[in-house]
């Protein structure tokens, strides 16, 4: 970062001295004021198209090289293959059409120049060359779009076949909560307009409703491995966007209505811990951790990986710290899990004072 910077300070220096130098030329009085570009300025054109051709290039070639270890790793979700190979390929379709599409204009920029005495040759029209340029971006975008519209209806065919396990994520200004459906895996009803602060029933849930009293609220996502997850979506109050990258799953949270997305986890948090991508990650994250710790004198703990849920929408001024931990386990530890917490029933719909959700972080079957 530290040599990008550099190297743009430097080019903003040398366009700051070339306008300078633009400007003493035009202050002295001998200097002639061309309105018509010169042969000698074509053809300096064409060498600085040539020159910002290389620069672009260079800028790609190192972008790829610098930049590529900050992508995501293998996808932690049964989808997510399918959704990185269609991104994949747009992405390399677009850098081929952006290689060969800038080489040529540059190129003829530079070759085609303006002479004096020449002239261009102008066509009316040509069928076949308006045809090629016309049918071929036709064919490309439409495989590109039915294969987008195939893998959409895929991933978001969210239905209750398989068993799938129903959690709710409900988003507030700047934290999320999370709500199992207890025991039946059923959730019970829920409105805003039921918020009971004095009563610590921040979620608004029906306690009339017997499918409310098994369920479970946490501050910390568990999801068992290879089972399907159904997710319910809530808003308490602006448009929030559940967003789980390692999942490549994404889903706006919306006041007033249930927003839905599913996906099948397949790598625990400890198989994606020992990915070779998240390794090296980690490993450098901790070296700058480390280095910081040195130079500031502060006590900065290692980092270590966890799946996490973000809001993906500028909801307001801690918008960037609105996350949540997602921890993928076995089932026998989700299990586990799942029987040392408390129901709503047993927190909310007791006459002594309780907590409102279940903050105490639990220990793994491992551990």
């Amino acid at each position: 970062m530290t040599t990008l910077l550099t190297l743009a300070v430097l080019v903003l220096v040398a366009i700051a001295i070339w306008q300078l130098t633009k400007i003493f030329e035009l202050s002295q009085l001998k200097t002639e004021n061309h309105q018509i570009a010169t042969d000698s300025d074509n053809k300096n054109n064409g060498y600085l198209l040539f020159a910002f051709l290389v620069f672009i290039y260079g800028i790609t070639i190192f972008s790829f090289w610098k930049y590529s270890k900050f992508l995501l790793p293998e996808a932690g979700s049964a989808h997510g293959e399918e959704f990185d190979d269609l991104m994949l390929v747009s992405m390399v379709i677009i850098f081929i059409v952006q290689t060969i599409t800038q080489a040529l204009l540059h190129y003829f920029g530079y070759k085609y120049s303006g002479k004096k005495g020449q002239k261009a040759v102008f066509y009316a029209d040509n069928d076949r060359l308006e045809f090629i340029w016309t049918i071929i971006p036709v064919i490309v975008l439409a495989g590109l779009i039915l294969w987008g519209l195939y893998t959409w209806t895929t991933i978001m065919d969210v239905n209750d076949e398989d068993d799938p396990l129903i959690v709710e994520l409900y988003a507030q200004q700047f934290n999320w909560t999370a709500r199992y459906g207890g025991g039946d895996n059923v959730l019970g009803g829920a409105n805003v307009r039921m918020i009971d602060i004095d009563k610590a029933n921040v979620l608004g849930l029906d306690e009339s409703d017997t499918y409310a009293h098994d369920d479970v609220i946490v501050k910390e996502l568990h999801l068992p491995v290879g089972r399907k997850v159904n997710f319910k979506m809530r808003s308490q109050d602006v448009l929030h966007s559940a967003y789980m990258p390692h999942f490549r799953a994404q889903m706006n949270c919306v006041p007033g209505m249930i927003t839905e997305f599913s996906f099948t986890p397949i790598y625990t948090t400890e198989e994606m811990r020992a990915n070779p991508d998240v390794v090296d990650k980690v490993k450098r994250t901790n070296k700058i951790r480390a280095e910081k710790a040195v130079s500031t004198g502060e006590a900065i703990d290692p980092w270590e990986f966890d799946y996490i849920l973000l809001c993906n929408k500028i909801c307001g001024k801690s918008h960037y710290n609105m996350q949540m931990k997602i921890i993928v386990e076995t089932e026998e530890e989700y299990n586990e899990w799942m029987k040392g917490q408390s129901t709503f029933a047993q927190t909310v719909m007791k006459d002594e004072a309780s907590p409102a959700f279940n903050t105490v972080n639990s220990v793994s079957v491992g551990e």
